[in-house]
């Protein structure tokens, strides 16, 4: 019988809300939620808290809020098919202030033109919110199409950016 993973999580406060980090015994960050996340995570039973592996994270999202950090430099482990990891390896490649489209990442991973859904479905499936900046794709029309932390939050992280002018409030 395989013993459960252990998950490792705390909850930090952010303008967005509040984020569910997950992470790893090698605390490598597994997951970024957000309260009404489509696909986010919960605590589970046998979760530690335990705030101890993520102040690097803590310290880093403070700073991206605050409008001084442009890229993360922190352990990632997300797992996902081979397909998945690709989509997401391209998001990780978007810079700061900039989008791209659901066409673009699939150019540039190899995919071809009808694989434009799958590729929206691995960015929906994207578990760390934020840090991967699955925020940052758009619709071929420049729409800000589905995000799975809601049209609000990534609204404010384009604001954030400079991709968008702030919204109230």
């Amino acid at each position: 019988m395989n013993m459960p993973e252990l998950v490792y999580w705390t909850s930090v406060e952010s303008p967005v809300g509040p984020l569910l980090l997950t992470a790893d015994p090698d605390g490598a960050l597994t997951s970024l939620s957000v309260p009404g996340q489509k696909g986010g995570r919960t605590v589970q039973d046998g979760w530690l808290q335990d705030p101890g592996p993520f102040r690097a994270a803590e310290e880093q999202l403070a700073a991206y809020f605050a409008a001084e950090l442009k890229e993360f430099r922190l352990p990632l482990r997300a797992r996902g098919t081979e397909f998945r990891e690709r989509v997401w390896d391209a998001l990780d490649a978007l810079p700061y202030g900039a989008t791209t489209t659901y066409g673009e990442i699939a150019a540039r991973i190899g995919a071809s033109r009808p694989a434009v859904r799958a590729v929206g479905g691995a960015i929906g499936a994207n578990p760390l919110l934020i840090l991967r900046p699955c925020h940052r794709v758009i619709g071929a029309d420049g729409s800000l199409t589905g995000y799975a932390g809601g049209i609000e939050r990534k609204t404010r992280l384009l604001a954030l950016e400079g991709v968008l002018p702030m919204p109230p409030s």
